[in-house]
């Protein structure tokens, strides 16, 4: 019987994954670059001339619009580091059948609501991704975009264009 070339696919060790992705700044630039591959884009005018701020907000040259890395992404008004939150997605798309809430608590080193609230979150921009992939309608219609969070209980936002784990895209309005 022949090799499901899709089940034996190259994957990312976990030594290799915290090697690439083990710091909060490495995950910062990962961040960075998802979101504006090519350079700084103001959400508000388009511009792409910012500085960026002590506090690590990026401020827009043109119209002062000051924005973080994580607004508006599933990482918006968390308390967690971003090398958790990569090592949450890790864990939960190296498995089959994915991880337990009680599992990932226990591997992220964190209290089970904690985890179970982060699984659910990452799950649900999975789904929706899988969803606009699925309809040929969206699909015609969809741009690259940060999706806004609704509320910090029931987040269903991602990243978008060239992050291709956790990618997500909102059809013109």
């Amino acid at each position: 019987m022949a090799r499901n070339p899709i089940q034996f696919q190259p994957g990312l060790s976990l030594p290799a994954f915290l090697e690439q992705y083990g710091t909060e700044e490495q995950c910062r630039a990962t961040l960075y670059q998802s979101r504006w591959p090519k350079r700084f884009v103001c959400p508000e005018c388009g511009n792409t001339t910012c500085c960026q701020l002590s506090r690590g907000l990026y401020q827009c040259h043109h119209c002062h619009h000051q924005t973080s890395l994580t607004a508006g992404t599933i990482f918006h008004g968390t308390h967690l580091a971003l090398t958790t939150w990569f090592l949450a997605i890790y864990l939960l798309t190296q498995r089959k059948n994915g991880i337990s809430a009680l599992q990932l608590s226990r591997a992220l080193g964190g209290s089970y609501n904690t985890a179970w609230k982060l699984k659910h979150k990452l799950l649900q921009v999975m789904h929706e991704r899988n969803q606009e992939r699925r309809s040929p309608a969206a699909s015609r219609s969809m741009t690259p975009t940060w999706v806004v969070v609704s509320d910090r209980e029931s987040a269903c936002a991602a990243l978008s264009t060239s992050s291709h784990l956790y990618c997500s895209g909102r059809a013109n309005r």
